[in-house]
């Protein structure tokens, strides 16, 4: 896969632009020097992944071109130097600077985080990129990872993605009794509820898992991805939408120390990169995904379905119950969910008057 170059102009007007738009990112005590850093970053991503783990490549090439060398990242995949659900630990403790993943991985650890990654039936990418940094949702995450001595910044998104992949045809939600099936984050519990089993495995570990009959099906990203790891090859119903992730936004975590070490040009430079990361990853996922479904459509071993009606409105269902339940005993959840849900509130009518609409009118 081309390594993007990275055109520059960054390193310019990075300082600025970076300070300016998103509160916290930038120390104005620091001052630009000529130090230069050598930082690790642990990865939950297959080593070069297509879109995932190749967005971090970027990222560490974006910000060595636009600091002209004074900052390099040597970008590790999951397990090559922590196991591929550790790379928050690795951040909080000091044993790397930088880690990439998604944040639903931190249930259990923090549950509000989820919020940060993807939340079903919840905000799509364009609201999520929204409420993070025009609506306090950034100002949240970072209140809620201080503990931890980590400062987050969203670092990619995948947009909208797809249901899944099943061994076994869902056409009620009878369907999904005894089903075992792998499924991170807040889906994972709302499955559960619905009476299947969710698994947490890395992706590496998808591919066989569910052609051995492991699981019985699996979520992952969409074609573009899918595609990459031959799920089409393990089983032959494709379901969608993905309500389970309906903008899933990835994180870039860095350790609080090593970031306050950063003169404040290299922080802009970094908070700018992370940032174009999430533009250009939207941008290789849906040129991706688009040439990949086209590949599946064309698969007479494929069959790509829509999940019926009375499974969604079920799953909906649990998710308002996970939500309210979350909201009754964690403060910091509460919190977070109050102003996620009041920004979805009034960005749906946006949403439904705008992209929807739009849309619709292709099929005119």
């Amino acid at each position: 896969m081309k390594r993007r170059q990275f055109v520059g102009g960054l390193a310019a007007t990075a300082g600025l632009a970076a300070c300016s738009g998103q509160s916290g990112d930038c120390d104005n005590g620091s001052t630009t020097s000529t130090d230069s850093f050598e930082w690790s970053c642990v990865t939950a991503w297959p080593p070069k992944y297509p879109g995932l783990g190749m967005a971090v490549e970027n990222l560490a090439d974006r910000i060595a071109a636009a600091s002209s060398g004074r900052l390099r990242i040597k970008v590790y995949g999951g397990g090559e130097l922590v196991p591929a659900f550790e790379a928050f630990d690795a951040v909080s403790r000091g044993t790397v600077e930088m880690g990439h993943d998604a944040s639903y991985y931190q249930k259990g650890k923090v549950d509000a985080a989820q919020f940060f990654a993807a939340i079903p039936f919840g905000l799509n990418h364009l609201e999520l990129n929204g409420w993070l940094y025009y609506g306090g949702g950034l100002d949240l995450w970072r209140e809620l990872y201080a503990p931890f001595n980590i400062v987050p910044f969203p670092c990619g998104n995948t947009g909208v993605q797809m249901g899944g992949w099943f061994n076994r045809e869902i056409n009620s939600v009878g369907d999904l009794k005894g089903l075992k099936m792998r499924i991170p984050g807040l889906g994972g519990e709302v499955m559960r509820r619905a009476g299947a089993t969710p698994v947490t495995m890395p992706g590496s570990e998808i591919f066989m898992s569910l052609q051995t009959g492991a699981i019985d099906a699996t979520e992952w990203v969409g074609p573009y991805n899918d595609v990459s790891f031959g799920l089409h090859k393990a089983a032959k119903y494709y379901y969608y939408p993905g309500w389970q992730e309906p903008g899933a936004g990835l994180e870039c975590m860095i350790n609080a120390d090593a970031w306050a070490s950063l003169p404040a040009d290299l922080q802009a430079i970094v908070a700018s990169a992370c940032q174009a990361i999430t533009a250009d990853m939207m941008a290789e996922f849906t040129h991706g995904n688009a040439t990949a479904l086209q590949q599946l459509i064309n698969d007479a071993n494929v069959e790509i379905r829509p999940f019926p009606d009375d499974v969604l409105r079920l799953l909906k269902s649990h998710t308002r119950d996970v939500v309210n339940e979350l909201s009754a005993k964690d403060p910091a959840w509460k919190k977070i969910a109050d102003s996620y849900y009041a920004f979805m509130e009034r960005s749906t009518e946006n949403q439904r008057v705008t992209e929807w609409a739009n849309i619709k009118t292709r099929d005119l």
